[in-house]
């Protein structure tokens, strides 16, 4: 019997692209099992870092960063209205997140 190919198509990337992933991924897969809204599959690769199937369904809830074991290997792009930001009353220098 023959198996059938299976092919997943991400949806188009935008500027607002919620999840990155950074060249720090070692592939683990742990983003794709913690992931609530299955915005991650993962890559047919071994080793390689995980395809960011949906970006848009994106809740931004942190799971698949903070079950990422490498820091720095996922970043949001959060919508200017969700970044937060201080003032230094000293300096007077405005941080954002």
């Amino acid at each position: 019997m023959a198996k059938d190919k299976v092919y997943a198509l991400p949806n188009v990337a935008t500027p607002g692209r919620p999840v990155i992933i950074t060249d720090k991924c070692k592939g683990c897969n742990l983003c794709v099992e913690v992931c609530q809204v299955d915005v991650f599959i993962p890559s047919t690769e071994k080793g390689k870092a995980p395809l960011i199937l949906h970006p848009d369904e994106c809740w931004y809830c942190g799971c698949c960063v903070h079950a990422c074991n490498i820091p720095g290997a996922i970043e949001f792009n959060w919508p200017l209205q969700q970044r937060g930001y201080w003032k230094n009353k000293a300096t007077g220098k405005v941080s954002r997140v």
